[in-house]
């Protein structure tokens, strides 16, 4: 077997790293040596200065910090919403509380500790685009943490130190040396790296280079 890493940097409060996911799936699905592909999600905070627990919408923040007024942010709200609902998914991004996401990270490398690290970033996501929940609430992220299948008392654990803040550290420090400076980020094989939502055609493009190079 020839392994294929292949490294995914996301926040909780980037609706397009969720669309992002879903697209990655789809070319994960059509890549032929799947069983030899292996996920490393990683960390990234697009707002670290943003408060932990916020009543705050997208639009009410779009207006706040760049002057956009309703109207127009309905529109651009909508146009990422269209692009979601072609993967299948249903956003309602009127609803969505930006947050400090520090937290939620450090609990997704919780899970991974369990085996359980894709399961809960999918929870997380479709908690933020579509619930409109605040997914930097300490209580909203230990319900969160139970659907996806971990034991309460061990999140709760966590959540109440400082678990796992190095690990996320270490990964926004590696998202720092590669040049990632937006999310979603795939890097690929170690070597290729693409920013943004990017269509399933050419991430399975470069798992079919990564696998290649491998065996080269």
């Amino acid at each position: 077997m020839n392994e294929i890493t292949v490294e995914i940097w996301t926040d909780v409060v980037c609706p397009w790293c969720y669309i992002g996911k879903r697209r990655f799936e789809r070319a994960l699905a059509a890549f032929d040596a799947k069983e030899d592909v292996r996920v490393h999600w990683r960390s990234f905070e697009l707002d670290p200065a943003a408060l932990r627990v916020t009543d705050e919408t997208i639009p009410e923040r779009m207006l706040r910090r760049q002057g956009i007024p309703p109207e127009q942010a309905a529109e651009l709200l909508a146009g990422v919403s269209a692009q979601a609902e072609a993967e299948g998914l249903e956003y309602h991004l009127d609803r969505a509380r930006p947050c400090n996401t520090f937290d939620a990270h450090r609990l997704a490398h919780h899970a991974g500790t369990r085996g359980l690290a894709e399961t809960f970033q999918e929870r997380l996501m479709c908690a933020y685009t579509a619930e409109g929940v605040s997914v930097g609430d300490h209580p909203t992220l230990l319900a969160l943490a139970e659907e996806a299948g971990l034991d309460a008392a061990a999140a709760a654990e966590v959540l109440a130190g400082d678990a796992h803040a190095e690990d996320v550290r270490a990964d926004e420090d590696r998202a720092a040396r590669l040049g990632v400076g937006g999310v979603p980020a795939f890097v690929i094989g170690g070597r290729w790296s693409v920013s943004g939502a990017q269509p399933a055609e050419l991430l399975t493009g470069l798992l079919e280079r990564a696998r290649t190079a491998a065996a080269a």
